[in-house]
């Protein structure tokens, strides 16, 4: 079992958020150093091929934030994630892969990870994933809800849902999270989580992003009407 100790010199409110790139792609890793070192808010403080080195490097460097490739030379990137969550529950990791489809969104999500990007996407992006990742949440761009639509089947049947639900599951589908979509509909956060709960029930989902997924397969929401 990993182990941390110790506090972060600089927390991700207002100072420089400490990144770790674990990557083996020698190239792309080195690419990323160089794009984290030009933002002034970021820096990279290191560079894991390995699953044991990013674990090793999580605890004696203390990130804020993983950057971590799926596929590693000794092992699963999407493991290390639940590894690296269940030592220090304030990490926040970022998952990317050159092959997304449903069952890697549905992983990356239940290893604790905060988002998920292409590694062929837009590099702003995937700043952006870096600097808004919070511990909690799941982010997922919309492209990748849209190839995880039409890649991963699953069952048709199309569940009735009442007004609400389909706003709430709505706002779910464009990346906000139960407290923002509380306020928006002005409603408590335990009230807003009892719909996310009933829209679990109703699409036989095991969490928010494949409820997503579901209701997109299902009809239920136009991946056309989610913000890009």
């Amino acid at each position: 079992m990993m182990a941390t100790s110790g506090l972060r010199q600089v927390g991700a409110a207002g100072g420089i958020r400490r990144v770790l790139v674990v990557d083996d792609h020698t190239v792309f890793a080195q690419l990323l150093r160089r794009a984290l070192e030009d933002e002034p808010d970021l820096e990279c403080v290191g560079i894991a091929a390995t699953v044991r080195d990013a674990q090793e490097m999580a605890v004696r460097l203390r990130p804020d934030t993983v950057l971590m490739d799926v596929q590693l030379r000794d092992g699963d990137g999407v493991a290390a994630t639940t590894d690296l969550v269940a030592a220090d529950p304030e990490i926040r990791v970022v998952v990317v892969s050159a092959f997304i489809d449903g069952t890697l969104l549905r992983r990356a999500a239940a290893a604790g990870a905060c988002a998920l990007q292409p590694k062929d996407g837009d590099l702003d992006e995937m700043l952006h994933a870096v600097r808004t990742a919070r511990a909690g949440t799941f982010a997922v761009h919309p492209r990748l809800l849209r190839e995880a639509v039409t890649s991963d089947p699953v069952d048709l049947r199309v569940p009735t849902l009442t007004s609400r639900e389909s706003d709430v599951l709505q706002m779910l589908a464009a990346g906000l999270d139960t407290g923002v979509i509380a306020r928006e509909l002005g409603i408590s956060v335990n009230t807003c989580r009892s719909y996310v709960k009933n829209l679990l029930v109703k699409l036989g989902a095991h969490s928010q992003l494949e409820a997503v997924v579901v209701a997109m397969r299902s009809g239920l929401i136009r991946t056309d009407e989610v913000p890009a």
